[in-house]
Order: C-alpha cells, then sequence, then structure tokens
C-alpha cells in the first residue's frame, strides 16, 4: 500500500533594514518579511498491511509436579519442643565435665528464687546437716551515668561473686521470675527489665545453676496474690508469715523484692500453703525432712 503525504519547503526571504533604521528587531514591522514561494513535494511513504490474523502465542501451562516449582516447606515444631529446647540451654544435663573432673548431678535440697529487677533479691532456701534455713539477698548493683541522669544497673561481677560464696550443689535449681513488659514502663523500663534479666540468667548458668524460668501470674496464682486488688505491701505480709525468721528483713516498703524472692523460692519448693495453716512454711520443710 503506498501513501502519499506532501512535504513542505516554505521559502522565506528576509529583506534588509533599511540602513537609516535604528529601531530594534523587535520592533521591527512584519511588511520586511516577505514570503517568495512554498513548493510541495510529494513524500512517499512505504508501508505493509497483511490480511494474516495474529499468530497467537502458545499458552505456557506450569505444571505443579516438577521438582522446580515445589516451594521447601519446613516442618512447623511445636511449642513444647521449643520450650524443651529453651530449658535445655539453661540446664546442667545428668552429667557434665568441669576441667578434667566429671561430676555427676544429685537432685539438690537447695532452691534458689530470683526477683530479677534492679530493685530485686535472691532467695536461698536450703536444708543440711544443720536444718532448713531460708536467706535473702538484695541485687548487688552499680551507679551509672545514662544521658544526663544517673542510673542503677546490675553489677554482674558481684553478683557472680555472690553465687559462688554458696558453695551451692552444681546444678541447683533457680526459679527466675520471667520479665514482663508493660507498656507504662516506656522504653527504658522495656530495656532495664530484659537487661536484668539476661544478667541473671548468664550469671547462674555459668556458675553452675540450673535455670526455670517462671511467670509472675505462676507463682502469684499459687498465693493468691494475682489480680488488681494484690499489692506489693501483700508479697511482704506473706513472705514474713511463711519465713518467721526473715520477718524482720521484710519490714519496709522497698522490701518487697525480698519478700518476691522468698516466695517464687518457695513455689520451686511446690509449697503453696496459706496463712491459716496450722504451720508455716519453715515448719512444713523441716516436717518434710
Amino acid at each position: 500500500m503506498e501513501v502519499y503525504g506532501l512535504k513542505i519547503h516554505p521559502v522565506i526571504t528576509v529583506s534588509s533594514y533599511p540602513s537609516h533604521s535604528m529601531n530594534s528587531i523587535a520592533t521591527c514591522s512584519s511588511r520586511y518579511l516577505r514570503t517568495s514561494s512554498i513548493r510541495f513535494s510529494p513524500l512517499r511513504c512505504l508501508c505493509t498491511r497483511t490480511n494474516l490474523k495474529t499468530a497467537q502465542e502458545p499458552k505456557i501451562t506450569k505444571t505443579t509436579n516438577g521438582p522446580s516449582s515445589k516451594k521447601s516447606v519446613k516442618p512447623k515444631v511445636s511449642e513444647s519442643v521449643l520450650r524443651e529446647k529453651w530449658l535445655d540451654s539453661l540446664s546442667y544435663s545428668s552429667v557434665d565435665v568441669v576441667g578434667s573432673d566429671t561430676v555427676e548431678l544429685k537432685e539438690s535440697e537447695w532452691v534458689i528464687g530470683v526477683d530479677p529487677d534492679v530493685s530485686g533479691a535472691l532467695a536461698l532456701l536450703k536444708t543440711d546437716h544443720s536444718g532448713f534455713s531460708a536467706q535473702v539477698f538484695d541485687s548487688p548493683h552499680v551507679k551509672v551515668p545514662i544521658g544526663k541522669q544517673t542510673r542503677r544497673r546490675l553489677n554482674a561481677k558481684s553478683i557472680v561473686q555472690l553465687l559462688q560464696s554458696f558453695n551451692a550443689p552444681v546444678g541447683t535449681i533457680a526459679y527466675v521470675e520471667q520479665s514482663t513488659p508493660f507498656p507504662q514502663d516506656g522504653k527504658q523500663g522495656w530495656w532495664s527489665g530484659g537487661f536484668c534479666y539476661g544478667i541473671w540468667i548468664g550469671a547462674l548458668v555459668a556458675s553452675g545453676f540450673s535455670v526455670v524460668p517462671v511467670s509472675s501470674l505462676l507463682w502469684k496464682n499459687a498465693f493468691k496474690l494475682s489480680g488488681s486488688r494484690s499489692s506489693k505491701d501483700d508479697s511482704r505480709e506473706l513472705a514474713s508469715t511463711f519465713f518467721p525468721s526473715a520477718s524482720s528483713l521484710l519490714q519496709r516498703k522497698k522490701d518487697h523484692g525480698r519478700a518476691e524472692a522468698l516466695l517464687i523460692a518457695a513455689y520451686g519448693k511446690g509449697l503453696t500453703a496459706m496463712p491459716d495453716s496450722s504451720c508455716n512454711l519453715e515448719d512444713l520443710l523441716a516436717l518434710k525432712q
């Protein structure tokens, strides 16, 4: 198919300006411009037209049987298996190698409870040839500058020294309250809670203890301390009832960390006796021996 078009070649001549004119080009009259001629010449374009239908591309059908089309699906691991692996990483096995000596772990009559907060404490319940005893220690801490403020942080070195001073049997179980961030705590509170929790776990495992994380809701439910009506004072009162020998250490409001550490250790011992019992927890532990 041939198509003819027009190609326009305008020829424009510009008359010379009068020599006496001092006007600028912008003020020149159009009368000095004259079109001399316009020529039209045919523009020949070559195009092709076909009556053939557009060839259709073959459809590609995806197959799901081939190995390349299959996506690798990781097997889902149950929550119980994951928790078991987590606890295993925090525990000593039945046989541990310390240096060149093999130490066989035996069931210990000692139990440790830890309130990991910087204002918390560690409680040690132990039974030996001298009888039962309950001890409580404030969390060692140091003051460090944070921005323009001074804040308290756990002293990891002092914590390790405290744990080593117990000479506890290797593999003694330490129940540590899990760090649970709350929205009202803010970023600093969240960071501090996780930092303290990690310091205690690392120090305990490195010192030969087996760590069992315990949620606050779990152990508080065992002693009827959960709910909005319960307060830190209730923990101090209950701990004083359960452990009369430590009641003098629980008199102040800020001693709630000590009280909670004692109750966490009592929970680890499997003791959930209530205050209306005929005997306190110290008596119960003595009777079990």
